[in-house]
């Protein structure tokens, strides 16, 4: 190891100890999305305790990275304490030799759906390939050059959310070209349950790969050693995996985002009611897209004089720039204000919201119409069964429908502890 490289890793590690472990009672760490500073594992005056991501401690991986060029599959929330991974570990000297962003893009400013294109990023000069474009899955060429990959993103903890899609296109593309991917762990805010119908094969898409419930319970690499155990990558390669675990960190902490993880993502509120307001994109209901506050309201024109509470959609750029229900008033559930402990402590998804506003809605026939708006996704696709709307169609109890969701829910809790690394 040179002297040049023994200093700046020196140098880095005492800066992400300043950073992630110097926290002391009178500069505790207010989290942007929240005012909650739950994300912190245990007594403030005890550094040691306190949750690390797998990027913060970076005196565990550096020395893998020495001398190796480097590709980093990121996004915003890539971050070790407050500037972004790859910017850090370029200052430790880290030869980072291109960069691949998921969906919404490397610096987060796409919106949903958005395709994202390849581009040289303004800051560091770094090639930034995009994995939610002309294709998911980094190309044999686009890891010639690379010696080892890095993926360090955060995830949700939701089926749909498509930055698992994206760890498994990574995972084979690796196995396939033998390069080794060195995985930062991040905790899983919504890590403390899970929920849902399993997937069925045949609803497979880019909002769903694998048999998994809709709240899958896994953290990212909790995620990839499930991948790789049960045989999912295609043609049942097996990725080169080096996990880096969050410290102090268990699947039963609350974890408060320290950046959002994309831009209709932007309160710890919606992070937690996202599994189950993300379902209402397969109706004719908004579900706050072309607000400031998306992901925590509910509601659509028709249901003026059935609820009293407003929005309306307006057109924003790098959230939804036609939102469903653009500059027309919607009526139905404000959610902003709902104590998301209920959540924690159910530990199940809200179903009643769905039966509640079908039942409220006058044209039934129109409620899981998806060629209504193009804004609309598939229902079937997002729940991962075709059951769901016809249970909601048929009046079936919430009872009933959680009963239907059986063996699979509990076949799936078995096969995934198997794969953690949490307690």
């Amino acid at each position: 190891m040179n002297a040049s490289f023994l200093i700046l890793l020196n140098l880095s590690f005492l800066t992400a100890t300043l950073q992630t472990c110097g926290n002391t009672p009178e500069k505790k760490q207010v989290d942007p999305l929240s005012s909650d500073t739950s994300r912190i594992s245990g007594s403030i005056s005890e550094p040691s305790k306190a949750l690390r991501t797998g990027a913060e401690q970076t005196e565990l991986y550096l020395p893998l990275l020495q001398g190796k060029r480097v590709g980093m599959v990121v996004n915003p929330t890539s971050i070790i304490g407050k500037q972004t991974s790859v910017d850090s570990l370029l200052k430790a000297g880290v030869q980072i030799v291109k960069i691949f962003g998921p969906e919404h893009g490397f610096r987060g400013n796409a919106s949903a759906g958005a395709t994202v294109n390849d581009a040289i990023d303004e800051k560091t000069g770094i090639k930034a390939v995009s994995l939610y474009g002309k294709y998911e899955k980094p190309t044999a060429e686009d890891l010639q050059d690379i010696d080892i990959m890095v993926f360090d993103i955060q995830d949700v903890g939701v089926r749909f959310y498509t930055y698992i899609n994206t760890l498994q296109h990574v995972m084979e593309a690796c196995a396939e070209n033998n390069k080794q991917l060195l995985i930062l762990d991040r905790p899983n805010p919504n890590g403390f349950y899970v929920d849902g119908p399993i997937l069925d094969p045949k609803l497979v898409s880019g909002i769903g790969l694998q048999a998994i419930p809709i709240v899958h319970g896994l953290t990212v690499a909790e995620y990839a050693q499930m991948l790789n155990g049960e045989g999912w990558l295609k043609n049942k390669v097996q990725c080169k995996i080096k996990i880096i675990k969050a410290a102090n960190y268990d699947h039963s902490m609350p974890y408060v985002l320290p950046v959002k993880p994309s831009p209709n993502l932007n309160t710890a509120q919606s992070i937690l009611l996202y599994p189950t307001l993300c379902l209402f994109e397969g109706t004719i209901l908004s579900q706050g897209r072309g607000t400031q506050f998306p992901f925590t309201v509910l509601g659509a024109p028709a249901l003026k004089g059935k609820y009293t509470f407003s929005f309306t959609p307006k057109s924003i750029k790098g959230m939804a720039e036609t939102p469903l229900h653009q500059d027309t008033p919607c009526y139905g559930l404000d959610l902003r204000a709902y104590n998301i402990s209920n959540i924690r402590q159910e530990k199940t998804l809200n179903i009643k919201w769905l039966i509640e506003l079908y039942n409220a809605y006058p044209n039934k026939a129109d409620f899981f119409n998806n060629k209504l708006s193009k804004q609309m996704g598939n229902f079937d696709k997002l729940a991962g069964s075709t059951n769901l709307k016809q249970q909601i169609i048929a009046g079936k109890s919430e009872n009933e429908i959680r009963a239907s969701w059986e063996p699979g829910l509990g076949a799936y809790k078995k096969m995934r502890k198997k794969y953690l690394l949490y307690p």
